[in-house]
Formats: C-alpha cells, sequence, structure tokens
C-alpha cells in the first residue's frame, strides 16, 4: 500500500549497543547544563520545528525533558543531540509518548526519548506499578513482586532497574535469576502468592526492541479496574525512587528463586499430560530465546527420549542471529526453511518453535508419513485446532468431559475450534477481544475446574490450572504427544488436519499486516479505522459485506439497510465485516504492540463442498489471495 512519508525506521537506533559513550561533543565534556545551554537548546528545537524538521509534539516533548526536573538526568545527552542536529533521531524518540498499553510498555530502544524504552520509560512503568499496588491494597509493607526476563539486550539491566524500584516501594521481588519463560513468570506470581509480577521481553519483536509485560496476582496480564488506573499511575510518574540492585541483595529484599520455580513448575506442567506413545523424533528451536530452559525438561519429563535442538539457532542472543531478518517470529514460515532441510536429511518426524519468551509455538510437519518428503508449515489457526481436537478426543476417551467443560478462544480465532466444541458436547468462549489476558479472565469468571483447553490464533495454547498465560512449552508437550500418537497409528499431522476439514468443513485463515510507523502512520491507521466503519467496500472477493460488527461502539448494522442494533459482547477497538457466504468474515483492528493495522481473513466451505479436498483447497486458496488483493486496494485508498 501506499506509505505516508514518515511511516519510516527509527534512524536514531544503535543496532547492538545501547551504552551512552563517556566522552560526547563540547556540551558533556564541558558540563554545560546551565540555564543559558538550556535556552539555547529550546530555540534550535522551536526553529527545528519551523522548519518542519521534527513535529510539534517532538518539540512539546522534547521541551519537557529539557525544563523539567525528573528528566535532569537525561538532559545533557538530550542538548548533546540538538548540538549535533540529530534531528531525524530526536523527532523519532520524541514525537510521542509511547503508550503503557494495558499489557506494558514495547518500543526501539534509545537512550532517551519519551517514544522509545530506556531506563525512564522503564522505570516510570515500574514505578507506576508499584504506586498502584500500594494504593490498591493500602499497604506500605509485606508486599511481593515476580520478575523474569529473557535475552534481549538489556533485558538484565532493565530487570535489576525494576528490582530496585519495586524493593525502593516496599516489596520483596522474587526473582528468576536467568532466561526463563513468560510462563515461568506467570506461574510463579501464583505460586509464590505475589502482589503482582514484571515479565522483560518484547516477545517476537525485532532485536531492537525491548518492553515490560505487567502481570496482577492472578498470574494474568493486568485487566479492568487495574489496567487504566495503572496506566494513569505510569503516565502521570514525577520521580522514580529506587535502591541499587547490589543494596537490594543486600538487604535480602531480592530472593533469587530460579531452581524451585523450575521444578514446581515443572511438576505442574507434566501434570496436564495425557498417556500415550512417546516414540517421536522431534527437532526443537528456541529461535536464540529462552526455551530450552522450558521445552527440553518437560519433554523428557513427558518420556520423549528423541529430542534435539536445532544448534544454530541454540545460543540465547538478543540478536537472533541465524533467523531470516533477525525476527524469531515461529508465525514467520521462513524460520522453518534451514530447520526443515535438516529435518528431511535426519528424519525427524517434526519440528517445534518457539518464540523469544517461550509463550508461543509454532510447528511444521511431514505432508505425508515420509519424513523425507515435502514438508509444510502450520499457521496458528490450524495448530489450535488441531490441539482442540487433540485435547477434547482425549479427554473424551478418558471419560473425562461434560456439557459444564468449555474452551476459550477470541473473536479472531478461527470458528472451527467452536465447532469441534460442539462436536463434543462442550461450551465454546469466544467473545472476546484479542489478547490472551482475556482469556485468563474467562477462566476465572466461569470456573478454572472446567476449563479444558484456551486458544488464539497468534499461536498461543493453555492447557491446565497452573498459570493464566500462553505456554509454549506445555503446547510443545501435547503437540509431541499427538505426533507420537499419529506415528503409531501411520498418520501423518497434515492428514489430521484433513480429517477435521472433512467432518467441519474446510477452513482457511490469513493475517495481513499493514505496517505504518510514526505520526503520520499513526495518523494512517486512524483513517484507515475510521473508513471501515462510516465507507466500508461493498465486496470483497465478489462476496457482498451484509453486516459491520464495530466493537468500539457495540453497534451491529446490516449493509443493506443500514439498520442498527446492539451488539453484545465486549468494547474495543474492532470491526468485523461479515460477508454473505456462511463462515467467511474480515476483521480488522490495530496492533496493540506494534505500528500496524491487522486484517484476519476468515474463508470456509461448507462439509459438502470440502469433500473434494484438493478442490475445496484450491478454492479456498483463491479466494483468500482475492480478498487480500481488495483489502490493500480498499486500504491504499483510504489510508
Amino acid at each position: 500500500m501506499r506509505l505516508p512519508n514518515r511511516m519510516r525506521p527509527f534512524h536514531g537506533l544503535p543496532s547492538v549497543s545501547l551504552n551512552l559513550p563517556t566522552h560526547r561533543g563540547s556540551i558533556l565534556k564541558n558540563h554545560m547544563t546551565s540555564t543559558e545551554a538550556i535556552q539555547s537548546a529550546l530555540s534550535a528545537v522551536q526553529q527545528a520545528a519551523e522548519q518542519k524538521q521534527i513535529s510539534q509534539t517532538a518539540k512539546e516533548n522534547i521541551g519537557a525533558w529539557l525544563t523539567e526536573h525528573r528528566y535532569a538526568d537525561y538532559l545533557p545527552e538530550v542538548i548533546q543531540h540538538i548540538e549535533d542536529e540529530k534531528w531525524q533521531s530526536l523527532d523519532d524518540a520524541f514525537w510521542t509518548i509511547i503508550p503503557f498499553g494495558t499489557g506494558g510498555r514495547r518500543g526501539r530502544m534509545y537512550p532517551i526519548g519519551s517514544n522509545a524504552i530506556n531506563d525512564r520509560t522503564i522505570g516510570e512503568s515500574a514505578q507506576g506499578l508499584a504506586n498502584y499496588v500500594r494504593r490498591f491494597t493500602g499497604k506500605t509493607k509485606g508486599l511481593s513482586c515476580a520478575i523474569a526476563y529473557d535475552t534481549r539486550h538489556k533485558s538484565r539491566h532493565f530487570t535489576e532497574l525494576c528490582a530496585g524500584i519495586m524493593v525502593a516501594a516496599g516489596f520483596k521481588v522474587y526473582l528468576l535469576d536467568d532466561y526463563r519463560a513468560t510462563p515461568q513468570l506467570s506461574f510463579a506470581v501464583r505460586y509464590k502468592q505475589c502482589d503482582c509480577g514484571i515479565m522483560v521481553t518484547a516477545s517476537h519483536n525485532p532485536p531492537s526492541d525491548n518492553a515490560v509485560k505487567v502481570y496482577w496476582s492472578s498470574g494474568a496480564q493486568v485487566l479492568p479496574p487495574h489496567d487504566k488506573a495503572i496506566i494513569e499511575e505510569v503516565m502521570t510518574c514525577q520521580e522514580i525512587v529506587s535502591v541499587s540492585f547490589e543494596e537490594a541483595l543486600k538487604s535480602q529484599q531480592v530472593e533469587m528463586i530460579t531452581e524451585e520455580i523450575d521444578q514446581a513448575y515443572l511438576d505442574a506442567a507434566s501434570a496436564c499430560a495425557f498417556p500415550g506413545p512417546r516414540e517421536a523424533k522431534v527437532l526443537y528451536t528456541p529461535l536464540h530465546g529462552v526455551g530450552s530452559a522450558a521445552v527440553i525438561p518437560l519433554l523428557q519429563r513427558d518420556g520423549f527420549e528423541t529430542v534435539e535442538i536445532y544448534e544454530p539457532h541454540r545460543e540465547p542472543s538478543g540478536d537472533f542471529p541465524n533467523v531470516p531478518g533477525h525476527v524469531s517470529n515461529p508465525e514467520n514460515k521462513a524460520v522453518f526453511d534451514q530447520p526443515i532441510e535438516s529435518a528431511r536429511e535426519n528424519g525427524f518426524d517434526l519440528i517445534l518453535a518457539t518464540d523469544p519468551d517461550c509463550d508461543r509455538i509454532g510447528c511444521a510437519a511431514p505432508v505425508s508419513t515420509d519424513t523425507a518428503g515435502r514438508w509444510r508449515t502450520f499457521t496458528g489457526n490450524e495448530i489450535g485446532s488441531i490441539l482442540t481436537e487433540f485435547v477434547l478426543s482425549q479427554r473424551a476417551a478418558q471419560g473425562n468431559l461434560n456439557s459444564n467443560d468449555y474452551i476459550i478462544k477470541t473473536l479472531v480465532t478461527s470458528e472451527l475450534t467452536r465447532r469441534i466444541a460442539d462436536h463434543y458436547g462442550v461450551r465454546c468462549e469466544s467473545d472476546l477481544l484479542v489478547g490472551f489476558k482475556y482469556i485468563a479472565q474467562v477462566m476465572d469468571e466461569q470456573g478454572p475446574e472446567n476449563f479444558v483447553f484456551g486458544t488464539e490464533e497468534s499461536h498461543g495454547y493453555l492447557i491446565g490450572q497452573y498459570c493464566r498465560d500462553k505456554d509454549g512449552a506445555v503446547a510443545s508437550m501435547l503437540m509431541c504427544e499427538l505426533i507420537a500418537l499419529l506415528k503409531a497409528e501411520g498418520r501423518s499431522l497434515h492428514e489430521y488436519l484433513g480429517d477435521l476439514y472433512q467432518k467441519h468443513g474446510q477452513h482457511r485463515e490469513e493475517l495481513i499486516n499493514l505496517i505504518m510507523e510514526g505520526s503520520e502512520g499513526m495518523a494512517a491507521i486512524t483513517r484507515l479505522m475510521e473508513a471501515f466503519r462510516q465507507n466500508p467496500p461493498e465486496s470483497l472477493a465478489g462476496l457482498r459485506i451484509q453486516r459491520l460488527r464495530d466493537y468500539q461502539s457495540n453497534t451491529l448494522t446490516e449493509i443493506s439497510s443500514q439498520q442498527q442494533s446492539n451488539l453484545t459482547g465486549p468494547t474495543g477497538n474492532l470491526i468485523i465485516m461479515d460477508l454473505e457466504e456462511d463462515g467467511n468474515y474480515v476483521a480488522v483492528r490495530p496492533s496493540g504492540t506494534e505500528p500496524k493495522i491487522k486484517l484476519y481473513v476468515f474463508t470456509r466451505l461448507s462439509v459438502e463442498a470440502s469433500q473434494d479436498a484438493d478442490a475445496a483447497s484450491e478454492k479456498l486458496t483463491q479466494r483468500v489471495a482475492e480478498l487480500e488483493q481488495d483489502i490493500r486496494k480498499y486500504a491504499d485508498e483510504n489510508c
């Protein structure tokens, strides 16, 4: 699509190290942070704004960092950038205030700036969380927080910074003192009965990024009403009070719990296993992340003896050096290209991949039972459907399934999972916005004792009650159990999915990302969302749009009559356009963590039309391609 001029990379980002040099230009060497220096810098910023070298919002935010006491530590560096006329870097770093969303704060790292991940923005996040928990509980002592971190650049540094802030606020910190998975942090919050938790990770984002995810005492990411109240504390944070990490350790207010949690988590996660064959040869890649510490011990505990790590991806590294584009995302088919070659040559039955913080999985398997033949990866919706069928069929075979049991999915997750649940006579809770925290919320509202399985399209899955976030390690265990069962039966994983299409109709889903960076990108996102609401396309891929579901206004509009009615369900910035053929629709929403709009395409053919599998697959492939073409054309005309 046509991108506005300001939808561009963050030019100011150093490629690896974010440590400030000890000797910079004349201002830093001469310590010129006097009133005169500040006024000179303010004048230069004003002139840059007038010449449109920086945006007006950048001018305002830079002004705050130059004049407000809370930013005093960063003043020399800001002034140095101004003296060096690094206007592009300054505009990137200051054009907005990086949002603290309902799950935390995520973005590109840069040593200064309101629109960057740095000591100030991470510190505000930890301080805001501490302030709110103290206010909510009414306590200043006896509070606790679990903290963990992944392999990204500066993750350990940000971890120690957060720990020092939480200790200064009266919290005891339980620290996972090595690279560990996000679900292990969720588990630790519950296991140690903490008031909150912090995970330092940017999940599958590029190496330039980092973030904090914030967890409540339930082990889930923060939910209403806590989320908005924490956001308010973060965005109004003035003073950050901290003690050094060494001082926090010495005072015994930081306790290392790595081995304790490793063992307890392993016990809890392995209790979710199903009996059955364990003969399968599995190739696993952690994609340079934390997954090896969770996946390998769990598979070994479950009886899988032939699990090998793909060596080029073994090294924990924030550069993600050996994955395409240095982006460790199991949604990206390209990360499997080299592992597939190795698997074909060495007779593996399955390839598993987890993202850097090991809360999501991807997988690839031979199309037939011939491991040396053609391989294909699976989408997040396909994996979710496969695991839903496996878990429900195993529970049914054990006689451990009844009408009070339920699965959970989001509004943008395949309806195939609902049809599978219907087949087994269990409920499917699905009126959920995007985010696994909403699955966790339903678990606690509906009763975790009847929870069977949770799935979302972005490769996140959970079974069991031990934590309240998606878990790549346990999902890996379930997939290995299924592949071993299918191997014993002489069937392939792709044939297993094909059987589901024969029973429930062939489904095909596609995710389209429209990336729009910078301030103009944000404006383009807003325009495009408004266009879908006010003037949606009449048809897509030759199928008329019958109705529009707007979850922001909670209205349902019949397109032909323009008649509106109330839409039951959650409230959020999500639009769903239902096409005239049942099971075909398009969902649209802005990403909550990255500068892009996400469009989810859902297609389906009836059971009768799906019996000729090849013809049905070809028809849906063509339909998805036409939908994407029409959507991109519409977006290009309206953003």
